[in-house]
């Protein structure tokens, strides 16, 4: 695979960039690197998931492909007395989803680097969000998606973002398919971006 984001050790030469950004009304201050996804700052998808997302106070959560932490990090936020775990492939993303919480001064949460779910391979979830990594495919995103109906607690909600030109109505029929039809939800839709709720009965 090419040195992009999807890559688990970029060979892109660090160019760390520091930026301030308001998500859901609270104020973050992170930084981005060369060879880790939306590095010039939180990409609208993101933006879409981040502001519609629900996430309840004592929540286990899961943020899978992470990236520098926007989403995960807010999720923590909204649960305080939860738990969130930001997991990547890419370890450049995952150091610096670390370094982006202790910067915000964010401590319920924890990190690994990841291929898909490997690394919380025993564990389950109220809540798993995902801005899935459509540049490495379609067979590793349906991955993603039947494998977080199996790392979900009964009643758990799996979150997944996704752009119309980017394969969200096969992406709709696919979650439908593992979670049920009736399970799927669009919960939000702006400039092309579609946002689905999956609740595993």
């Amino acid at each position: 695979m090419n040195d992009h984001y999807y890559s688990n050790k970029p060979k892109s030469a660090s160019n760390r960039r520091a930026f301030e950004t308001v998500l859901r009304g609270i104020n973050l201050r992170l930084t981005s690197d060369a060879g880790v996804f939306s590095r010039d700052g939180v990409d609208f998808g993101s933006r879409v998931l981040i502001e519609q997302m629900e996430i309840p106070s004592d929540a286990q959560v899961l943020d899978i492909g992470c990236g520098y932490g926007p989403i995960g990090l807010i999720a923590a936020r909204l649960a305080p007395q939860g738990h969130v775990k930001l997991i990547d492939i890419n370890e450049r993303a995952v150091e610096l989803a670390s370094h982006n919480a202790q910067a915000n001064g964010i401590r319920n949460v924890s990190f690994a680097q990841s291929d898909l779910f490997a690394a919380v391979a025993t564990e389950t979830f109220d809540v798993i969000l995902s801005n899935p990594p459509i540049r490495a495919g379609k067979v590793v995103v349906h991955q993603l998606f039947m494998e977080s109906w199996q790392h979900l607690n009964p009643g758990g909600s799996t979150w997944v973002v996704i752009q119309n030109k980017q394969g969200a109505p096969s992406a709709r029929a696919k979650l439908e398919e593992i979670y049920g039809e009736e399970q799927v939800v669009e919960v939000g839709k702006d400039k092309g971006f579609r946002l689905y709720r999956c609740t595993r009965k």
